[in-house]
């Protein structure tokens, strides 16, 4: 099985020749400053929602309840659109793409939606709910790997590294 696997032979060569064969892991607070931006994105999302629920209702919580039921159903198609569909497609989010990182399976192929799903809807939770203990594991790992890229099998890299 070779490194660049999924990749055209010609792009895993020249993407190797540039690294020395290695892929470049991608610094923690790079990391974390994806993972702010995708949140912010999200965030500002239900934001805008409740801002125009109260400007619509005047205060009032029962006259723009439907624009703040559209912020949220908003976040969450943007969550599943940011955090599963483009990961699993092309392995960046919002975030990574902003910050010039990728997430790859370990064997350097596409994440795949189980993969992602598996990532963001249990090892970010699990992560979290340790305390952040499983994020700041990618600060000691040697590859870089936080407990939710170990529970997928994925790996997070510089841009252009194999």
């Amino acid at each position: 099985m070779t490194v660049a696997q999924g990749l055209p032979h010609s792009q895993a060569r020249s993407r190797a020749a540039r690294h020395g064969g290695n892929r470049l892991r991608a610094p923690f607070p790079l990391r974390c400053g994806a993972l702010l931006i995708d949140y912010i994105a999200l965030v500002s999302l239900v934001v805008l929602g409740t801002l125009v629920s109260r400007m619509l209702g005047g205060g009032g919580r029962a006259a723009g309840s439907s624009a703040e039921t559209a912020g949220l159903m908003l976040a969450i198609i943007m969550a599943l659109l940011n955090l599963v569909v483009l990961p699993a497609f092309t392995g960046l989010t919002l975030g990574k793409w902003a910050t010039g990182l990728r997430i790859e399976r370990t064997d350097g192929g596409k994440v795949g939606i189980g993969r992602a799903l598996l990532r963001h809807f249990i090892g970010y939770p699990l992560s979290f709910a340790l305390l952040g203990i499983g994020f700041l594991i990618a600060v000691v790992s040697v590859h870089g790997r936080g407990l939710h890229d170990i529970i997928a099998g994925t790996v997070v890299v510089r841009e252009g590294s194999i």
